[in-house]
């Protein structure tokens, strides 16, 4: 399966231009009640306005969403530059049923549209866990899509600033040199047919254009992911249309469906059309071990390793590439 978003973010470019112009015009007009009865009502948001008539037209968006899709975020942030955000699903990925796109809004950023995920049964669960940066106090989105066309949004509150604007946290030569440098973490027990947590440590400085160096006073360029693509066993498993939202070292945490032994690989594009890769090898255990069997990995040192990996994320740029780590991942069991 191919999807093509290109067109799709040529248009959402515009809206983002005419929505961020929008939003400053309001801004210096809106009365202290006017924020106010925002911050309360979602819906009378300005900028969620044109961003809804942009992606979905006149379209319904149930907000009686619980039984489907669940928004996770802090209500106070303790960084603006990399809030936690997770979207729970309450529905599995099936060929009658699924969702189809996962839609992240930061109704206040330079930039609300923050990800477009699109998934596939073998994605197993439309989950996904990231982290974003806030630049003022907004409602945070997300909007399932599902296969038959219906929505659903689930929406909070988050309290933080300065997040898209703040200067970057490491030095931008070493941060540029690494840009691209991956590695992927596998949780748990791997089954046939069973889905399984998979995280991708992307190294990348994401650079949104809106920092301004402290020594030179410049502002930095505009340098970020745009396009992440995972596949497993040569199947799409996860498709992310991002941009300078999504925090530097961009991080992502989803689900897939092992039905056979595979390689599970990544592929992300950068605004220079950089494209960088990587793979893992995938061993699953066939699913009638999961009784009364005791599982072991097949390479202890492996999985120890990615704890650390993900212990010491921001480092991730330093070792990604270490030849001496292995890059086979399953379980053997041993049935009494």
């Amino acid at each position: 399966m191919r999807i093509n978003t290109d067109s799709r973010w040529v248009a959402l470019a515009c809206i983002v231009l005419a929505t961020a112009t929008a939003t400053a015009t309001a801004t210096a007009t809106a009365t202290s009640a006017d924020v106010a009865a925002a911050d309360s009502d979602p819906p009378s948001s300005r900028t969620w306005s044109r961003v809804r008539e942009g992606l979905f037209q006149s379209r319904p968006i149930s907000t009686d969403a619980e039984a489907i899709i669940e928004l996770e975020a802090p209500v106070r942030a303790e960084d603006a530059s990399v809030v936690p955000i997770a979207i729970r699903t309450r529905i599995a990925q099936s060929p009658e049923r699924y969702i189809d796109k996962l839609y992240l809004i930061i109704d206040n950023n330079p930039s609300p549209i923050a990800a477009i995920f699109h998934f596939t049964r073998d994605s197993g669960r439309a989950d996904m866990e990231t982290r974003v940066r806030v630049e003022e106090y907004t409602h945070v989105r997300a909007i399932a899509e599902m296969n038959d066309g219906k929505l659903y949004m689930a929406t909070r509150y988050v309290k933080a600033s300065g997040g898209c604007s703040a200067p970057a946290g490491k030095d931008q030569v070493a941060a540029s040199a690494n840009a691209g440098r991956m590695r992927f973490r596998v949780e748990g027990p791997i089954y046939i047919d069973k889905p399984v947590l998979a995280q991708l440590m992307i190294s990348h400085p994401n650079n949104s254009g809106l920092a301004m160096d402290q020594l030179t006073r410049l502002y930095t360029p505009p340098y970020f992911v745009r396009k992440v693509t995972v596949s497993y066993a040569g199947k799409p498993i996860l498709v992310a249309d991002v941009d300078f939202s999504i925090s530097e070292n961009p991080n992502f945490r989803f689900y897939f469906v092992p039905r056979k032994d595979g390689q599970l690989k990544a592929e992300v594009v950068d605004s220079k059309d950089l494209v960088f890769d990587d793979q893992l090898i995938i061993k699953p255990a066939p699913a009638a071990v999961r009784q009364g069997a005791s599982t072991r990995h097949l390479i202890p040192d492996a999985s120890a390793q990615s704890s650390q990996a993900l212990m010491l994320f921001d480092h991730v740029a330093n070792d990604a590439r270490d030849a001496s780590l292995p890059r086979v991942v399953g379980i053997s069991a041993e049935v009494h």
